[in-house]
Formats: structure tokens, sequence, C-alpha cells
């Protein structure tokens, strides 16, 4: 059975597919003890991510000329979700954002925009500022939460056999970045989601920015700051996040010149740390050395042992270090995530 639900008297199929053991849905929703716990779904409140909601019949028109995917897509219900940067005038990023698009009404669209907490008035005064005279309106949306779910740990199943009451669901859907990222809710801040995913157990938000940094997955201004990030050393075309096809939109043209040159000498990779670092321990942008103390690169965010980093390309393969607070060198080593393209883990 494929994971459905009703929104706005509509019936439709949820985009997310997740596989729940048959027995788990029988359980009661407490977290079982030991080794089974990780053989459950874990469900984690994203309290850095919140959402604006546009609105009204100019909405897909204003949004394509802003960010660097394809809106049509969204818009026209191809795909539920929708990954995508908005830029600055000189192509640099300025949000990273997960569209997502709410069947309310064809004529006028509506459109969930998930960013980073911290710039969320940032977002919407820069979505105001080009607004002008289109026919769309701005609002925060303070009643609702984002979630992600992640699979159960070492899991390779992908697909579900659950029902979902989809009057409690605004958004259901795989994570539009890679697969490797579980599935995105969004949900009124009344509803849990254990009881939209049975089976399923609260994780803490450590153990997800664990995961998206074991895997090299960027979000939010610590790991792509504002107006400083290149979107493609970014690897937003590896996670999906832009169309070369589409028309103009803010900052294309330095993004669609360096993508047709091919030249990228660095990019956003996962790093792992010698040992684990406290919080606070590595300066923000803090330099990263190769042995003979040539620059390969910058810091830019961890957890514990695992972090993001900025790393030149032709030194990723070496034995590197970050400078940490008084000066002290730490063992760190890149890698090349397996969602990445093939001959890019070749090179």
């Amino acid at each position: 059975m494929l994971l459905r639900g009703l929104h706005a008297g509509c019936s439709r199929t949820l985009g997310a597919l997740l596989r729940v053991q048959a027995a788990a849905c029988q359980m009661p929703r407490q977290r079982r003890a030991g080794s089974e716990a990780g053989d459950r779904h874990r469900c984690y409140r994203l309290s850095h991510r919140q959402l604006v909601r546009l609105r009204g019949r100019d909405t897909g028109a204003f949004l394509q000329g802003l960010v660097t995917n394809d809106v049509e897509e969204v818009v026209s219900g191809a795909r539920e979700a929708l990954y995508c940067h908005l830029l600055n005038l000189q192509g640099r990023t300025m949000f990273d954002v997960i569209l997502y698009r709410l069947l309310e009404s064809q004529e006028e669209p509506t459109i969930l925009v998930e960013c980073d907490a911290t710039l969320l008035d940032d977002v919407r005064k820069h979505l105001k500022i080009y607004k002008i005279r289109r026919k769309v309106d701005i609002s925060l949306c303070p009643d609702l939460s984002v979630w992600a779910v992640l699979p159960p740990e070492h899991s390779t199943e992908t697909s579900s056999d659950i029902e979902a009451n989809g009057k409690d669901v605004l958004v259901c859907t795989q994570d539009p970045r890679t697969d490797a990222m579980g599935w995105r809710l969004v949900l009124s801040k009344a509803v849990s989601p254990l009881d939209i995913v049975p089976g399923s157990n609260l994780g803490d938000i450590q153990e997800y920015h664990s995961h998206r940094y074991k895997i090299g997955i960027g979000e939010g201004v610590k790991d792509l700051p504002s107006g400083e990030a290149i979107p493609l050393e970014s690897n937003l075309v590896y996670m999906n996040g832009i169309s070369f096809t589409k028309g103009c939109y803010i900052g294309q043209e330095l993004t669609a010149r360096t993508h047709y040159t091919g030249v990228i000498r660095k990019r956003l990779m996962p790093i792992q740390l010698d040992n684990p670092m406290p919080p606070g321990k590595v300066p923000e942008k803090a330099q990263i050395v190769t042995e003979s103390g040539k620059l390969a690169g910058r810091f830019r965010s961890y957890d514990g042992d695992v972090g993001l980093a900025m790393i030149r390309l032709a030194y990723a393969n070496e034995p590197l270090h970050v400078l940490t607070a008084g000066d002290v060198r730490v063992g760190l080593r890149a890698s090349m995530p397996n969602w990445w393209p093939k001959d890019e883990q070749n090179q």
C-alpha cells in the first residue's frame, strides 16, 4: 500500500515512501530498549529550520526569477519538494531553501519555503524587496514545524506500507537533496510525528547534524555562509538544486559561467577529525593545511569528530590538519560521499 492521505478535502498520494515493519505498526510508541531502537525510524524536530508561506497567482513566476532551480516543477505538481538557493547579484548564496507545494488551489498556488531559522526575517525581507506588484502574499508560519525522518540505522529499505491521516500532514516527501537524507515532514505544532510514522521514535537533533556531516550535506548559514558560499562549490548540482535550462534569475551569470567552464577547484566535503573536539574548540573558518603547511581549505562546522569543510580538491586525498584555538594542529581526513557522481568519486 502506498502512503496516502487527505489534504484540503482531496485524496492524494503523499510523496514520502517509508518502510515500516508490519510488527512495529502494532506496537505502542514508547522507545524499545537496547539495540531495537536502532531498528526504527527516527524523527527529528528541526527547530533550526522555519517556514515562509507564499500564496497567490504570481507565486510561481515570482520565485522563478529568484531561485536557482526550476520552480515550475513544484508549482505544476511534478515534484513535491525542490531544493534551491537564493543568490545575491554576485552569484553568492544568500539562503539555502527547500520549496514545498501545498495543493490548496490551482489558481492561487501556495508554496512553503523552508529556510534557516536565524535568517527568517532576512528571507522575508528579501522576498518583499522583489515582490513589487506581483500578486503574492508573504507570511510566516509560527504554527507549523519541520521534521526530518531518517530510516533505521544500517537499513537499505526505501518504500512504505503505512496509511497516514493527511489532514494532519501538510507535507510528507522524500528529501529532495539526496535519498541519504530520508524524508521531510511539515506538521502543525500540535501534531506528533509518532502519530504519522508508526513504530518510530524521537531522535536527538545532534544525531541529525552528525548524520548530515558524515554524508557531506551543508544546511544553514554556518555551513553555507550568507554572501560568501559559491553554489557549485557547495555541491548544488549534486544535490539536485539547480537548473541550467530555466530562464534568468538573480546571480545566474557567475553560476552558469562556472558550470560551463567546468572549473571547480574547491568543494564542501565531509571531514573526520582524529579526535573528538568540544564545541567552540575549532574557530569558524579555521585554516586547514597540508603536512607541508600549504593552505588546503577552511573549516565550516563540526560535531565531535565529524564536520564539513571547504577543501581544495588537489589536496583532498592528503593527510590534513586544522589549526584549533591556540594554534594546535589536529589531524583530519576529507572524503567523497558515495552519493556523489561516480566520476567525481574516482578522481
